[in-house]
C-alpha cells in the first residue's frame, strides 16, 4: 500500500511540474523586454537577445536586445534595476 502511495504521488508531482511549466514558456528576450519597459523604455516588437560573454560577469547579466524600434544594452545585477543603454 505505502509503495502504491509513493508512486501516485511521485507520478501527481511529475504531472504537475511538467503540466504548469508548459505554459509559462517565456524567453529571454521577453524578459528583458517587459523589464526595461518597466523602467521607461520603448520595446515596440522584441526580436531577439544575445548574451555579451565579454561584458557579462558572475551574478551581472548583460544582453543587447533588438526590438523593432530600438536595440538597447541591458545590463542586469539580482536585485537592481537593470542598466539601459540605447545602442540604436
Amino acid at each position: 500500500m505505502l509503495r502504491f502511495l509513493g508512486i501516485a504521488f511521485g507520478a501527481l508531482l511529475l504531472g504537475g511540474l511538467t503540466g504548469s511549466a508548459a505554459p509559462a514558456q517565456e524567453t529571454v528576450q521577453s524578459m528583458l523586454a517587459v523589464q526595461i519597459r518597466a523602467q521607461g523604455f520603448s520595446c515596440d516588437k522584441p526580436l531577439g537577445a544575445k548574451r555579451d560573454a565579454k561584458r557579462s560577469k558572475p551574478d551581472y547579466e548583460v544582453w543587447v536586445l533588438r526590438c523593432a524600434n530600438a536595440t538597447y544594452r541591458v545590463s542586469r545585477a539580482p536585485d537592481l534595476a537593470a542598466k539601459v543603454q540605447v545602442l540604436r
